[in-house]
């Protein structure tokens, strides 16, 4: 028997969720306990899961680069099909090395980028433009050393070239400092773009998670604001705004799912959960930009926050899921969540589920979820040289379940499992499928697995940073480049072996204990 009660979120029903792609978390260099800058991204889809590094390069005089779109739907590294080019450049002298995710997310210069997708109006895109939010990150990479020249650049890139994406934010941050970048087109039939980024404060955290969180901005504060020169002609001529009072971009943008606000449950969540002294309730009309957290976070919290579903609070999805369990060895009667609920339900369980027991279940966007394609939390420090100080902390596959893996600014290359993305059939020799055995398995009985298997997921955890300050010591006392990145790249492979190792054994555990059934 189902027990029932009342649900906050959206139902199943309302919003295609599979469009909530990415969530964003920021840090800025005061708000954290070791002076990291921090971004992240959640690239909730089917974004490539193979990764590389494209090594720094020097360029002739008169070279161009190729504009080109699809590539992020590819099968291997060095996979053409689907991908069309549509323009080019002129290359640079010289472009850094990147680590080739995705969306490209950090360069060897401690230059990091996380992403999330809003919409925004259809007046505003058009997708005959060449410039795609994947191109504008690879450019950034290869050409900056810094988050404000990068924003400049992007921004100034899609205004030339015109930007062919919907409305989508960036979470640029450097060692010193992080911006959010957000754009759209600038009509159906126009080449441009129309862009604004803010600075989050040195001691603020900040959160993007498909709704503009951008406000009011202030031209005359270039140190914290910066835009396009038609930002708001642009919206003025769409309808978008009235032209009264001071223009507010989240409010011009006014996409479907934030229901005319600048937060969903992820923001409300992360602020509370880091700044509970503000009082911030659900039922407000906006909340701030960005906020200073009560106490300083660390990267691990980070990615703590990005495994969370809500358990235990008002979004929690299970909350509902109850089962009658009677009286035994003198424990009375009573009712508890039955173990197979998850909070990574697919659609047709819900739609199931709630046909059976109507209101048992509602969708709630939580931070973690189980179509997530990889994550990347990056950390960027001043403290030390840009080949050790940067860090991407890589997983794939729901970040609720899978372990990260340290990759590095002065990184090389990766191990071979890397290669290859899982989204096109089942590999077990690819990264995702590595991890996304034991995590669908763990799934199916949740509330039995869970505590084990966040045991493992900490153990992993733990390993991984235990190494750094042997691994940081080693690096600096190392003579040449070379010898530098090869420290990097085997503790990259130490750490993803020790993690295969670990999530083979849940696998071999969970077939063991479910042999007859979930």
């Amino acid at each position: 028997m189902f027990a029932l009660g009342l649900c906050i979120g959206t139902a199943a029903q309302d919003f295609d969720y599979s469009k909530l792609e990415c969530t964003s978390i920021v840090a800025g260099r005061l708000a954290t306990t070791d002076g990291s800058v921090i971004t992240s991204h959640t690239c909730d889809g089917t974004s490539h899961t193979w990764v590389n590094i494209v090594p720094a390069a020097d360029h002739k005089k008169g070279e161009t680069t190729a504009i080109r779109k699809n590539w992020r739907k590819t099968g291997f590294v060095s996979d053409t099909a689907g991908i069309k080019t549509v323009g080019s450049i002129p290359q640079v002298a010289h472009t850094y090395a990147y680590l080739n995710t995705g969306y490209p997310s950090m360069n060897e210069k401690q230059l990091g980028i996380g992403e999330t997708t809003f919409g925004g109006p259809d007046t505003l895109i058009n997708r005959s433009n060449p410039l795609v939010i994947e191109e504008l990150c690879r450019l950034a990479l290869e050409r900056c050393d810094n988050a404000r020249d990068a924003v400049l650049l992007m921004g100034r890139l899609a205004e030339e070239l015109g930007y062919g994406d919907s409305g989508e934010c960036l979470t640029v941050a450097d060692k010193n400092e992080v911006w959010q970048f957000e754009i759209t087109g600038n009509g159906k039939h126009n080449k441009g773009a129309a862009w604004v980024a803010q600075r989050i404060p040195d001691d603020h955290i900040g959160i993007s998670a498909n709704i503009p969180r951008i406000g009011c901005i202030d031209r005359s504060d270039s140190r914290n604001f910066l835009a396009s020169d038609n930002l708001e002609q642009v919206f003025l001529d769409h309808g978008l705004w009235d032209g009264k009072g001071r223009f507010n971009y989240w409010k011009a943008v006014n996409c479907e799912y934030a229901r005319g606000k600048n937060f969903r449950e992820r923001e409300f969540y992360v602020f509370r959960a880091l700044a509970p002294s503000l009082n911030l309730t659900y039922d407000m009309d906006e909340i701030p930009f960005s906020v200073k957290p009560d106490s300083l976070v660390d990267v691990r919290k980070v990615m703590e926050l990005l495994r969370n579903n809500y358990e235990g609070s008002e979004f929690d999805m299970c909350r509902n899921w109850l089962i009658e369990v009677p009286e035994k060895d003198g424990i009375p009667a009573h009712r508890e969540i039955s173990p197979v609920a998850n909070p990574w339900l697919t659609k047709n369980t819900m739609n199931t589920l709630n046909t059976i027991a109507p209101g048992t279940v509602e969708f709630t966007r939580t931070l973690a979820v189980a179509w997530c394609a990889y994550s990347t939390v990056i950390q960027l420090r001043s403290s030390l040289p840009d080949g050790i100080g940067g860090i991407c902390w890589y997983s794939v596959d729901n970040p609720g379940q899978s372990p990260r893996i340290p990759i590095f600014c002065g990184g090389k290359t990766l191990p071979k499992a890397f290669e290859r993305c899982g989204h096109k059939g089942f590999d077990p020799d690819c990264v995702l499928w590595q991890f996304r055995k034991a995590n669908r398995l763990a799934t199916v009985a949740w509330q039995q697995t869970k505590q084990g298997f966040g045991e493992s997921v900490m153990k992993m955890e733990d390993a991984a940073f235990e190494g750094l300050d042997e691994l940081e010591s080693a690096y600096l006392q190392a003579g040449s480049a070379k010898k530098k990145a090869k420290l990097v790249d085997a503790y990259t492979a130490k750490i993803h072996s020790m993690c295969v190792e670990e999530w083979e054994k849940l696998e071999a555990k969970y077939w063991g204990q479910f042999g007859r059934g979930f």
